[in-house]
């Protein structure tokens, strides 16, 4: 485990691999399997551009060893920032595959966080837009690395057709090279050998006053989150999931998001807007049959509706972070799923028509505390706490923020308040396999806060 982390006791790590949520693999060599086994068949989608799974692998190999040739070296940290285009899945699984680790750091971040980030992980790289929205990427990136002199790549995107501005390769005066990510190229050399235990990247996490807090996630918890969570949504080989860059990042990621739709031989179709004209579109286009939303775009999507005339008989389920829309399910006439995903690990799901949601693991261990740390009686309200086989056991680099979010025997303390209910047709409270969570918000200093279902 990366030094700054905090590892899951041997004992636990034990239990989840007997139990066969742990198995071994790294996320992009699971990528390379599934090019192997669905080669020809599409994998990505956005506008006029459609690979397939060999293409995209073969893109993967390819910026892995441009990473490599430029200069990034295995261990070492890269903050990511780039909008919903290919270049972010290709770019994540070939810093992945180059033996770096990713840092995702959404596109509306700016230079507060963003400056955090490459602080706190000793970032080497960052990839990012040149400019996007308006907002110059390049030179926020340009400022970091004149203050901190582990920021010596930046690897700057273009949109498709379109030229640098900085005249391609470049170095400023505090010795750090810029190239255009488009150049990043090079023969595939021989694969690095590592454990699925290390650390594939970081997500952030901010507590309420927005300060980033970072995430590690390891290829086992994480390719056993997206796993399960593509059982529970139902998702399977040849499905179409639509990411529409409206939606959280770390539910379009890994919820089954992105990668769950890959790692199960589905098709991703990226919006480029995510307006609701769009996605309607893209829905009857490409036969999309998942699809994820903010809860304040769900009204976009219904006013669109109408207007739209667009065929929406493919779509199955729409996920909602944190929401209810029975509305919506009954206008698309598919299912919605209501979802809380935590950058920390913790998913609960929950049909739109149900008050409560249920851990997606069935090897969740859920507490309810009070304050002062004490199981409280069924029924009544707590602290929602939890651990398991994708919930991290600590920040990265924070020992003090450790001690206040997670109990000594690694429980996380989400800052959530809730209480355990009866399964419906039982008398009594179920807290494993089939527990039901009745969960309201909460902001506590020190804790996260968690929309309610």
């Amino acid at each position: 485990m990366l030094d700054g982390c905090t590892p899951w006791p041997e004992v636990f790590a034990d239990r989840y691999r007997a139990a066969g949520h742990w198995r071994g693999h790294t996320l992009d060599d699971l990528l390379r399997g599934c090019a192997l086994l669905y080669g020809s068949r599409t994998a990505l989608v956005q506008g006029d551009t459609r690979l397939t799974y060999a293409q995209l692998n073969r893109r993967v190999e390819r910026m892995a060893a441009g990473f490599r040739l430029r200069g990034l070296r295995p261990g070492q940290r890269v903050v990511v920032q780039l909008p919903n285009v290919p270049e972010l899945v290709i770019t994540a699984f070939a810093l992945v595959r180059a033996g770096t680790i990713p840092v995702f750091c959404p596109v509306t971040h700016r230079e507060p966080q963003v400056s955090h980030a490459a602080r706190v992980t000793e970032a080497a790289g960052y990839v990012g837009p040149s400019v996007h929205d308006g907002f110059d990427h390049r030179g926020m990136a340009a400022d970091i690395a004149a203050r901190w002199p582990f920021l010596r790549r930046v690897f700057t995107y273009e949109p498709p057709h379109t030229a640098s501005p900085y005249g391609g390769l470049a170095t400023d005066p505090s010795g750090c090279h810029y190239f255009p990510l488009g150049s990043i190229d090079a023969p595939p050399d021989r694969p690095l050998v590592r454990s699925a235990d290390e650390v594939a990247f970081f997500l952030v996490s901010a507590d309420s006053a927005g300060t980033p807090r970072l995430v590690p996630r390891t290829h086992d918890d994480y390719a056993y989150q997206v796993r399960a969570a593509a059982e529970s949504a139902a998702l399977a080989e040849g499905d179409v999931y639509l990411a529409a860059p409206s939606a959280e990042f770390t539910l379009t990621l890994g919820c089954p998001g992105i990668i769950g739709t890959l790692m199960a031989g589905g098709i991703v179709v990226q919006a480029e807007t995510g307006t609701p004209a769009e996605c309607l579109a893209l829905v009857e286009r490409e036969r999309v049959t998942h699809t994820s939303l903010a809860p304040g775009v769900v009204r976009h999507w219904l006013r669109e509706l109408p207007a739209s005339g667009a065929d929406l008989g493919s779509l199955r389920l729409v996920q909602l972070d944190g929401a209810s829309a029975e509305e919506l399910g009954t206008a698309l006439a598919c299912h919605v799923q209501r979802v809380h995903a935590m950058p920390e690990g913790l998913l609960i799901l929950a049909p739109a028509s149900e008050p409560h949601g249920r851990p997606l693991s069935p090897d969740d261990e859920i507490r309810i505390a009070d304050t002062e740390g004490k199981d409280v009686p069924e029924g009544e309200p707590g602290e929602l706490l939890v651990r398991g086989p994708y919930t991290v056991r600590g920040y990265y680099r924070a020992s003090d923020l450790n001690a206040r979010s997670f109990t000594d025997d690694g429980y996380f303390r989400t800052g959530a308040v809730a209480r355990f209910t009866s399964p419906a047709g039982t008398g009594t409270s179920v807290k494993t396999r089939c527990l039901r969570l009745d969960i309201a918000p909460r902001r506590d200093e020190g804790h996260r806060s968690v929309s309610g279902i």
